[in-house]
């Protein structure tokens, strides 16, 4: 695996800075329109994206980018001019949270080498009274969090002794098959969080288990994977392989996250 310590500062930057236009936008009575997949985008998933993509080619201008509105215009970069390594970005990831205004949106940014997500940082720009919340994660090095008490290094929990604390989708759920996969486990609570907030939570060690049942893309959830692979967790199918990036058509099966306990 590739060191790439070296690239969280300036991406960690990069994030606050696209979730500085989200923000902006965020004040404004904006627009949505509807996307081919009947999906949610509003200015801010676009100029957000911008920031990004020029931000990594400026960083990194040999690595391929995978962002999710330029996808969605049909552009499909080559791969393999990355050597196994690219970028796959979600500018704003939660945009049905981004329009409800109930802050549960992140701005993502994930790093992917033969595969597996390497790095991550995830920006909730609307948390802590809006002066955000940063998820940050090397594989291999460790992962962080920074929010209004500072910054400081995070890690999966154990699982407490009441039971699993285990996250549903706010705008996905599917009650129904969430209750057949917990069948059987000892479940304390169940609480619902929009976007790839689940994942980092769980890194934070505030939860233990996310199982998703529904369509989901690549870069929804890799920033996400990469910080909570750093904290001691892992992602994988509903059949326990680990879940793998880079597929035709960037979309993953069905899949759970889960601290290092939580199994």
């Amino acid at each position: 695996m590739t060191d790439t310590t070296h690239l969280l500062p300036a991406l960690e930057a990069l994030t606050r800075e696209a979730g500085r236009v989200v923000m902006a936008i965020y004040a404004t009575p904006f627009e949505v329109q509807g996307k081919a997949d009947a999906s949610p985008v509003t200015l801010a998933d676009q100029q957000a994206e911008q920031v990004i993509t020029e931000g990594l080619r400026a960083l990194t201008p040999d690595l391929p980018i995978v962002a999710e509105e330029a996808m969605a215009a049909g552009a499909s970069p080559d791969l393999a001019a990355g050597g196994g390594r690219f970028w796959l970005v979600d500018p704003l990831d939660g945009t049905r949270e981004f329009v409800q205004r109930n802050g549960e949106f992140t701005v993502n940014i994930a790093l992917i080498e033969r595969g597996v997500p390497v790095l991550g940082v995830v920006l909730a720009p609307a948390l802590d009274e809006g002066r955000g919340r940063l998820w940050s994660g090397v594989v291999g090095q460790g992962a962080w969090v920074s929010d209004a008490q500072g910054r400081r290094t995070m890690a999966c929990r154990a699982v407490p002794e009441p039971g699993l604390t285990v996250l549903g989708s706010r705008s996905h759920g599917d009650a129904a098959a969430l209750d057949a996969y917990l069948a059987g486990r000892q479940v304390a609570e169940v609480k619902a969080a929009g976007s790839s907030l689940k994942l980092c939570l769980i890194a934070e060690g505030c939860a233990d288990l996310y199982p998703r049942f529904g369509r989901t893309m690549e870069w929804d959830i890799a920033a996400g994977h990469a910080v909570l692979a750093a904290a001691g967790g892992r992602v994988c199918t509903l059949e326990g392989a680990p879940l793998a990036y880079g597929k035709p058509g960037f979309e993953n099966p069905h899949f759970v996250a889960e601290g290092g306990a939580a199994a």
